[in-house]
Formats: structure tokens, sequence, C-alpha cells
């Protein structure tokens, strides 16, 4: 805890993303709004749900978490671990506003309301996680960051014939949502009249400050523009199309477009002449040192774009979207683009004419210092807010039992008066939404998911355990350092353990345990068997494969016993040197479109690794037995498998399939041919 905070008001900040490192604009905009608390004068207890840690993981990407900055930085920090799967597609028009807020954030929020009396005010981060105010005590301020506007989100899809792989709800869920908020916090003034249109909760405008960071200065040349972004489908889809804008008719008398950020590692094969992929940098200086010019072209997505606000904080030019730029109130037509060729175009204009670089250069700086006294007020009139409800907490009245809270609740939208407010849109008369079922855990099972099950004698109180055997060394750290894909000491990051239980103080503890592993030239003994762990994998088994065979083979053996999703059989229907067809099931999601997967048969002491070739859906099912262990798989379907690689022809064992986020277990029987 750092030392000033341990006197101060607290505050509860609830968030499904961590605060550190800041690598994406939803982080941003979560680090600006606890700096504008601190700066009020208030203690910031952070709670991160590892929701975050879970959606990327099913794309194959691998976002840093540094739970050891955000302890620097807060008074508390709690990891609620993302125990339920978090669907990312509905058979519905629109998901539940509860769908993303499973059980464990709710009793989190009630565990800390008993632990900590003292805080005066919760903040949940989205509104998909509202119903987590539900547990908030009598006389605790209540507050939405809303970040977006969610109701009808997947419209902005179509034009790329694409379905949202995030949160999105109708106007109905999303006014339900924001009920159970006292005051409702907005990123830019359309949808602070928008949600006022919505709700009776007061609505305040609260955009980003954005420190400035470097002075304004006109370049001498365009010699490179950027884009800095997370893997998110606005990113991809708008940087996608202006990347193929961009090359089209590209010289090396043009600037050369860079990328950075976590979106790199989803844009395979895109560099060549004209474009260059970053990377992940940990530093935004070591960015913006490389681009004399920032673009913003995007072509969907809401709330604002953090990627200009730090562009414009660094003293760089900006061109972009009317999309790209919604919130900062832009006047400058190279801020206002339609698409992405006129962005490029806009770029090209002024990388040929000095003049119109020094315009594009004075007009952006205009823009921030604009958009910076909005933000500054804004955060004013919150703080305002926050002191004037502690003040009412400290003093004995009604109000401090939770009592008399009309004066909280206003139809105004504050700092906007309202513009931007969709007054024609027509709300569902639908019921609101329904709570999901209640989830509850199983003690027994929890038990048996202990983060130590089945490790023998190994000592529980190292910051690390050493297992080797079978050419392969693992190493279990207890830390609550940046999450890397790899360590130049310990080896590729293989797999986080998630930890069992609810309602107390070490459930919650920011503490994550890794496993690691490499290569040993030594192949003495078996692999070793880690037994019954709950984990989640990394990258490494599906997407990277940075390991060696033999050790990826010994890795497989090691993790053989980890928990599953789903169980099923499997009856072998085919085999000819060294391929093999399978008779299964797979969970539904899994069997149209495309999934990368890796699969190891674990038969005794060995393993071996087979690649999929193929997975064909079945009209007629012969395999009965199946578990859903995680109760939100689909049905599952019957499929028949074609592998390759599996040189020992038909074998009994398991067979551990695996996707991104997913572990499954196909058990062969004996005589399975």
């Amino acid at each position: 805890m750092p030392p000033d905070q341990a006197e101060k008001p607290a505050i509860l900040v609830l968030a499904p993303m961590p605060a550190a490192p800041v690598s994406a604009g939803n982080r941003r905009r979560l680090a600006a709004t606890c700096e504008a608390l601190t700066r009020g004068g208030f203690a910031i207890d952070l709670a991160y749900y590892a929701h975050e840690d879970q959606i990327y993981r099913r794309f194959g990407q691998h976002p840093p978490t540094d739970l050891e900055e955000m302890e620097r930085t807060f008074r508390n920090v709690f990891l609620i671990e993302a125990r339920t799967v978090i669907p990312l597609k509905t058979r519905s028009t629109a998901f539940g506003i509860d769908e993303w807020c499973p059980d464990e954030v709710g009793d989190f929020v009630a565990w800390y309301g008993s632990a900590y009396p003292e805080t005066g005010a919760v903040l949940v981060n989205y509104v998909f996680l509202s119903r987590a105010l539900e547990r908030v005590p009598p006389g605790v301020l209540r507050l939405i960051d809303t970040h977006d506007r969610f109701a009808g989100r997947q419209t902005q899809y179509r034009p790329f014939r694409a379905e949202p792989n995030f949160f999105y709800t109708d106007a109905a869920g999303e006014a339900a949502g924001l009920a159970r908020a006292d005051v409702v916090l907005a990123i830019q003034a359309a949808e602070a009249g928008y949600f006022a249109s919505l709700t009776d909760s007061r609505v305040l405008l609260l955009p980003p400050h954005f420190p400035a960071q470097t002075p304004f200065a006109v370049p001498e040349r365009v010699a490179r523009i950027g884009f800095l972004g997370h893997g998110n489908d606005p990113n991809l889809f708008s940087i996608g199309r202006f990347i193929r804008a961009w090359r089209d008719g590209w010289t090396p008398d043009r600037p050369e477009l860079v990328i950075a950020g976590e979106i790199c590692r989803s844009l395979p094969g895109v560099e060549g002449p004209g474009v260059r992929l970053l990377g992940y940098l940990d530093r935004l200086e070591d960015f913006y040192a490389q681009a004399d010019l920032v673009v913003a072209p995007m072509l969907m997505g809401s709330g604002l774009k953090m990627k200009v606000g730090e562009a414009l904080s660094f003293g760089r030019p900006v061109i972009g979207t009317e999309i790209g730029l919604e919130g900062f109130e832009p006047v400058e037509p190279a801020h206002r683009c339609r698409d992405a060729e006129a962005v490029k175009a806009a770029v090209l204009a002024v990388a040929a004419d000095a003049e119109a670089l020094a315009r594009l250069t004075r007009a952006s700086e205009a823009l921030f210092t604009r958009y910076a006294a909005t933000a500054l007020a804004a955060e004013a009139e919150l703080i305002g807010l926050l002191r004037a409800h502690e003040r009412e907490r400290m003093s004995p009245s009604p109000r401090t039992r939770g009592e008399g809270r009309d004066d909280l609740v206003v139809g105004a939208t504050s700092g906007s008066k309202g513009e931007g407010a969709l007054r024609g849109e027509t709300l569902s008369e639908t019921p609101p939404h329904l709570r999901l079922p209640a989830r509850s855990a199983d003690d027994e099972v929890g038990r048996a998911l202990s983060p130590r099950a089945g490790r023998g004698d190994a000592n529980l109180d190292a910051a690390s355990i050493v297992i080797q055997g079978g050419g392969l060394v693992l190493t279990c750290e207890t830390s609550a350092r940046s999450r890397p894909a790899a360590d130049p000491d310990l080896g590729v990051l293989v797999a986080t353990e998630r930890r069992p239980g609810h309602g107390t103080a070490a459930v919650y503890a920011p503490q994550r345990q890794r496993w690691f592993a490499r290569a040993e030239a030594a192949a003495d003994g078996a692999a070793p068997d880690l037994g019954p762990l709950d984990v989640a994998l990394s990258p490494e088994w599906v997407r990277d494969r940075t390991l060696p065979p033999a050790t990826r083979a010994a890795l497989a053996r090691a993790f053989a016993r980890m928990q599953a999703d789903w169980e099923t059989e499997g009856r072998i229907v085919g085999c000819a040197g060294d391929r093999l067809e399978i008779e299964t099931l797979l969970p539904g999601v899994l069997v149209n479109g495309t999934h990368p997967a890796a699969a190891f048969l674990v038969a005794g002491e060995g393993a071996s690794e087979w690649r999929l070739e193929r997975v064909t859906p079945l009209h007629r099912r012969r395999i009965d037995t199946y578990a859903n262990l995680t109760g939100r798989l689909p049905a599952p379907l019957p499929v028949s498998l074609s592998f390759r690689g599996a040189a020992t022809g038909p074998a009994s064992g398991c067979l551990l399939f695996l996707t991104d986020d997913g572990i499954g277990r196909i058990i062969l029987p004996e005589g399975a041919a």
C-alpha cells in the first residue's frame, strides 16, 4: 500500500481489465479515472476481475498483466478469478445485461463490503458488471463508468460482414444496468446524452485527462506514420482496411506505416514495403519516438479513442476519421476524414506540403487544449460530488443508513446539456433482463482443485518450485509480476493456475501461480505428473509452439490430469500409415469455423503430439458418453477427426484436445478401433 493512502477515504474500483501496463484503450481509461480519483484525495482499492485473461486467450493473444505495478499504485489490489466461462456468442438478438457478470464478481463485492465497511463508494467499469452493485451495502455510493454504449453495438459489424466478439445488448438491457447506479459516467458528450435518455440516475460527463508529455512541434518531415492499438475487433478491422489502402501505390518516397501494440500478434503477414510491425512495446515513449504523425483510421467503435488522446499528449499531429476522433469535438478536415482512403490522402497531402503539416500540427494542439479544459472541468464536478457524499456519510443522518438518496437521481445530463441524445430511439417494452441462474462452487471439487494438489512433498512456502524429468524442466513461480510470455531463466509460460474458493482475503490476493517450461538436454526419468491442476493455458500450446516437439510431448504428459472443460469417448474408424480417423463428439462451438487446436495422445508414461487436419461433421451420433464440466458449453455434435503424425498407429489412452481457451479430454478405450 502506498503510504500516503492509509488515511484517505476509500473507493473500490472494480474492472474486468488490469490497470497496468497501460497497453490498451480501456486500460488507459481505467488508469485515468483512478488518477482523477487519487488527485481528488481518495485512496483506491482496485479489484481486477480476470475476465480479459479469459477472453483474449481465445484469440491466441497474451496481453500482459502487471499486478506488482498495481500494488505499488493502489491502497489494496484484489484478483477475482474468472472461473465462469464468458459467452462470446448468443443465439438471442442481444446478450442479457447480466450474462457477463457471474456470481464470483458479486460474491467478492459482498465480501469486500463486510471486510472494508469504511469504503464510501463502489465504481464498476462497464454496464455488464452492474449486477455486482446489487451486493453493495446501503449508504455506499454506486457508480458505473460506462466506457462505451453497448445497445445495438452489433450493428457496427454489418458492413464488415462479421459478428462481434465482445458484449452487446439492447436498450432495455442497458437501461436496466444503468438503473443500478446512483451515478453514471460517460466518456463523451453524445453518449452522455444517450444514457440520460435511458435512466433517471445522474449522468456525468467524464472524458479522461491526458497530462501533456511532450510539447507540440512541427515535424521536419513525415518519415513514419504510426498506429498503436490492442487486438480488438474495431482496431483489427480498421487498421486492416488502412493497410490495404496504404500499400496501394506505395513508393519509398512516401512515409512508412509503423504499427505497435498487442494488435501485432493478430496481423501476421502484413509486413512488407511501406508497413512495419514494432510488436508490443513496454514504453509509450518508444513508440512515439518512431512516429512523426499518428493515424486513427477507425471505421467502427464507440466511446472515445484513447490512442488519439495519448498521441496528442505526446505532441504528435493526428489524422483520423470522424469515428476516430469522436468525443474530441474536431473541426479540422483532417480530423474528420470519411474513410481509410481519405485518411491516406490527408497524410500524403501534409507529407508533401510543409505549410499544410504546420497547420495540422497547430490544429492538433488547439484540439488538445480544448479537450483538456473540458476533461479537467468534468473531473472537478465528479470529485465535488464524491466529497459531498463522503461528508454526508461522516455526519450522523438517515443518509448514512442508505436512506434519502433522491438527491443523487436526476434526469439532466451534467456538462453536456443533452446534446447527442437519441430522443427518437424506441425503447423495448420487454421486462428488465433476468439474472443468470445461480452457480455455486462444490466444496469437494474446490478441494480437489487445490493449487498444490498432487505435488507430493514440494515446499509450499517457496516462491518457486522446480520439477524435472523426461527432458523437461518445469518451474512454478508464485508472484505478482507482469505476466510474461517467456522468461529468460525459467523458459516459456505454459499455464497459470486458478485459485479455488471465494470469500476470504487469501482467495483474492494478487499473487499468481504460473508454470514455465524449458527443454533439458538430459532426458533421464519419466515426465512429471502434476496432478489435477485447474489451469488456464498459454498460447504456447496451440499458437506459438516454440518448444521442441519432444518437450511439448513431455509437457502434455505432465499436465495430462489437468481439469478439463469437457470429456467424451472416441472410436478409431480408420488408420493408414501415420493417418488416423477418430469418431467422437465435440462441443458445438468447435465444429464450425476455424479453431486452432493441438492434440496429444497420453498413454502410459509417454505422450505424442498428433496434428489435426480436419473436423468433419457427422449426421449420425454413435458416441453417447459426454460430460460438459463447465455447464456453459453448447450441446455436443458428432464429428470425425482426421489426424496425422500418429506414427504408433491405433492406441488406447487419453487424447488431450486443446483450443485457445478450452481443454478437452477424449478417452480412447482398449479395443476402440
